[in-house]
């Protein structure tokens, strides 16, 4: 089923939040560590490591929910992929981002992607 990808890419980002954290707990202490700890940099370094953790925790979530749903369905095949690239570029922006702030607009793709994952899920489970 499609969204056994969903689980696996799940528990992947909290392996990558845990490692992530560690990278990143090895230098807070340092009070000017990326700017300071107000700073853009910082702030977007923290929000890709709560990402990972937070949008392993949807993917777990949609596993869930669509072992409930019928199958096959092209609608419950299109949230997980949209979920699933959620999760990779939520992080991925964040960090570019962090070194390049033209590079913003690039949120629209996990935003919207979750967006769609999110719409596809509540359509489906409202249908049962």
């Amino acid at each position: 089923m499609t969204a056994q990808f969903n689980l696996i890419l799940a528990w992947i980002g909290i392996a990558l939040g845990v490692i992530y954290g560690f990278i990143l707990g090895r230098c807070f202490h340092r009070d000017g560590w990326l700017g300071g700890y107000a700073s853009l940099r910082r702030r977007l370094y923290r929000l890709a490591h709560i990402a990972l953790f937070g949008l392993a925790l949807i993917n777990l979530g949609f596993y869930f929910t669509a072992q409930q749903l019928p199958y096959p369905n092209r609608s419950l095949d299109l949230a997980s992929w949209a979920f699933a690239v959620g999760a990779v570029t939520m992080p991925v922006c964040c960090l570019a981002m962090a070194h390049r702030l033209q590079l913003r607009s690039l949120f629209v793709i996990p935003v919207l992607s979750l967006l769609v994952g999110a719409v596809l899920t509540v359509w489906e489970v409202v249908q049962l």
